[in-house]
């Protein structure tokens, strides 16, 4: 059977086959399967000189210290971990500033921190839909203000926020700055001391590593501050406890090492392949688009075309793998918070769809997927 063309990039990645081959030896009877918590024989130690390789190597993808990674189940987890690290079991009420086009993950924490009496300013973006550091600034309330949450890169968008800016503009402030970065880790430069990054929260699977795995980098300076939100064997400084997923792990740092190596090239290809792709759709009736024109990482573009309902053009155009917005949020017919937070139109958003290129994405592909929309767009139209 013809697989539809994949350009769904954005909500999950196949795992890179050399990630794959790395990843093998650590769950065969052969290999190094220990628990990297049995310090009393071989197999244990050799699963965990595998974990603390990998957490060396990818501290030194960040500019961090290997003793500031924490192995986490995801990005949301890393999330959940450092804003209810935080905030939980705190008998003074804090204030925490967010923006309205975040991540599910870090929405539905701060309704559940709301819940518990903490105040949450969610800052609203400027039209181009990303979140200036004046925008912060403004809401930022001196000795009460704990935490900034802004992302990288837009999950739906694509759009970059100046996270060196606001790390800068809370440094300042002494406020707590954390940023996800499932989309933008290996893809743009992260530098956790030059940025002002106390905290940031990365997935495996969106890098082609394996998903189920992720980390959160939380600084030296910041770690006394986090409360563990799961309790267990200990392990991670008990920030983290549980047995760790030694081959989930070793893949994680295989494909975040990969990412690294070819970060620059990739940016560029990624950026001809959106061009293609912009050529040859935006001379359709109706064509418009959501991402910032300038401030977005080239690998996601969120676009559409008015009076074409966005299920519709998807459900037609059978021969490409598009979505209409988050995967984590797929399931819900309402039109996407991030669109509506763009102060667009019911009507606007429902049209909206996300193509997202990757590393297996071809320029053939591109012609072929645009060349798929032209003819359902047509048709549609006549219709």
């Amino acid at each position: 059977m013809n697989r539809p063309i994949y350009l769904d990039y954005a909500a999950t990645t196949p795992i890179d086959e050399a990630v794959l081959e790395k990843m093998l030896p650590f769950m065969s009877r052969e290999g190094q399967f220990g628990n990297s918590g049995s310090s009393s024989h071989v197999y244990g130690w050799e699963a965990q000189e595998a974990v603390e390789e990998a957490r060396s190597s990818v501290a030194e993808l960040i500019n961090a210290d290997p003793s500031e990674i924490f192995w986490t189940s995801g990005a949301t987890e890393a999330d959940n971990l450092a804003l209810k690290g935080i905030y939980s079991d705190s008998q003074t009420k804090k204030h925490l500033i967010t923006s309205s086009l975040e991540h599910k993950a870090i929405l539905d924490c701060c309704s559940y921190l709301e819940r518990q009496g903490h105040q949450i300013d969610y800052v609203q973006p400027n039209k181009d839909g990303t979140v200036t550091t004046a925008e912060i600034a403004d809401v930022i309330k001196e000795g009460l203000s704990s935490v900034v949450s802004v992302m990288h890169v837009n999950n739906e968008l694509g759009n970059i926020n100046p996270i060196e800016d606001i790390g800068s503009l809370c440094k300042e402030k002494g406020v707590l700055f954390h940023t996800d970065a499932a989309q933008s880790f290996g893809k743009l430069r992260i530098d956790v001391k030059e940025q002002c990054l106390d905290m940031i929260s990365v997935s495996g699977h969106k890098i082609y590593g394996p998903k189920g795995v992720g980390f959160i980098f939380i600084s030296k300076a910041t770690q006394k501050q986090i409360m563990p939100q799961l309790h267990g064997g200990g392990q991670e400084m008990s920030i983290r406890p549980g047995t760790l997923a030694t081959h989930q792990i070793v893949g994680l740092s295989e494909a975040a090492k990969l990412m690294s190596s070819s970060q620059l090239v990739e940016l560029e290809r990624l950026q001809t392949l959106k061009s293609l792709f912009l050529e040859n759709v935006s001379n359709l009736p109706g064509f418009f688009q959501n991402s910032h024109s300038e401030a977005h990482f080239p690998g996601i573009f969120n676009f559409g075309f008015s009076g074409v309902d966005g299920e519709t053009l998807l459900l037609a155009a059978s021969r490409i793998a598009v979505s209409t917005g988050s995967a984590c949020n797929s399931e819900k017919i309402e039109a996407s918070h991030v669109l509506r937070g763009l102060g667009l139109t019911e009507d606007h958003a429902a049209s909206s769809i996300r193509a997202s290129f990757g590393r297996y994405t071809t320029a053939e592909d591109v012609k072929n997927a645009s060349r798929e929309i032209c003819t359902v767009i047509n048709r549609l139209i006549a219709e």
